[in-house]
């Protein structure tokens, strides 16, 4: 029996997984340079609480939400804890489980963060079009279902500043990544 075609399968498989398994690890390295005061981990670590109902920062809600291991996240939690850019305090909820909470000072971190991130994915996604990201984002979403567990996403807007502030910021953010993308898309 021919088995070339399961062959060409299996290896295109072993090869956008050995190529997402790096490519994670690339990515990771590259926002640690662009974050600065935070690593790549700590930065989406806050941005998941800050995309969770307050009520519900726990543990568990932020390893899931992160797509790992509640083990893997207490430990950035406590990292984050001990540089008091969160607070660990008792779940209203339940007695067994604590709340994430985003102290003062992680908030002024996250928005100096964000404004270099917005750089960070203006470098990196710099050859893709408009249409290749939405390719590319939905074929990773149809990735992430392989177990049948939908994707938790980052679609809303984070909770964590007023309407009026985040404004601001954003616009100031969009001009300078709309400057980055349009030197880039200038030189092809």
């Amino acid at each position: 029996m021919d088995y070339s075609n399961e062959l060409k399968e299996l290896f295109l498989m072993n090869q956008t997984y050995a190529t997402l398994f790096t490519l994670t690890n690339k990515i990771q390295i590259e926002g640690d340079k662009y974050f600065d005061v935070l690593t790549s981990r700590q930065y989406m670590t806050i941005l998941s609480i800050l995309h969770l109902p307050e009520e519900e920062t726990t543990l568990n809600n932020i390893a899931r939400k992160m797509g790992t291991s509640k083990q893997n996240i207490n430990r950035i939690v406590a990292n984050l804890e001990k540089n008091e850019y969160v607070q660990v305090v008792p779940s209203p909820n339940d007695k067994r489980a604590i709340n994430v909470k985003v102290t003062d000072l992680g908030k002024q971190v996250m928005i100096k963060c964000s404004r270099v991130g917005i750089n960070f994915m203006a470098d990196v996604f710099h050859e893709f079009t408009q249409d290749e990201l939405e390719t590319l984002w939905s074929l990773l979403k149809k990735m992430y279902r392989f177990n049948g567990e939908e994707q938790d996403g980052f679609e809303d807007d984070a909770n964590f500043m007023e309407d009026e502030e985040l404004d601001k910021i954003k616009a100031e953010a969009l001009k300078e990544f709309s400057r980055r993308r349009n030197k880039v898309n200038k030189k092809d």
